[in-house]
């Protein structure tokens, strides 16, 4: 399972969450956002292109091996990991990043 499927699987499930915790919703979008800035997925267009699917993957690897050498275990609640990997989360879904998955499914 590739890195960004293995992350859409665990933290999709969070996107429920949103309803319910406006919080969540701002920490998660702010997280989006520095995401799209560090990929340079940002253009003159009002609506940011989606990003590319392979530095998407990249960045997720390096994210996930830093929390491996941290030792980390996701809490219960949002720490910045948790809001990172379900921003990552939120672009693959938002933009079809994954083999077979439609735009905005």
């Amino acid at each position: 399972m590739s890195p960004l499927a293995k992350i859409s699987d665990l933290y999709a499930p969070r996107f429920a969450e949103f309803a319910f915790e406006p919080a969540f919703v701002a920490a998660v979008d702010q997280h989006v956002a520095e995401l799209r800035e560090r990929l340079a997925a940002g253009g003159p267009d009002l609506l940011p292109p989606p990003p590319d699917r392979a530095d998407l993957t990249d960045y997720a690897l390096g994210f996930l091996d830093a929390l491996a050498e941290l030792d980390w275990r996701e809490p219960v609640g949002h720490d910045y990991a948790v809001c990172r990997l379900t921003a990552i989360s939120w672009l693959v879904h938002r933009h079809g990043l994954l083999p077979g998955q439609r735009h905005g499914d």
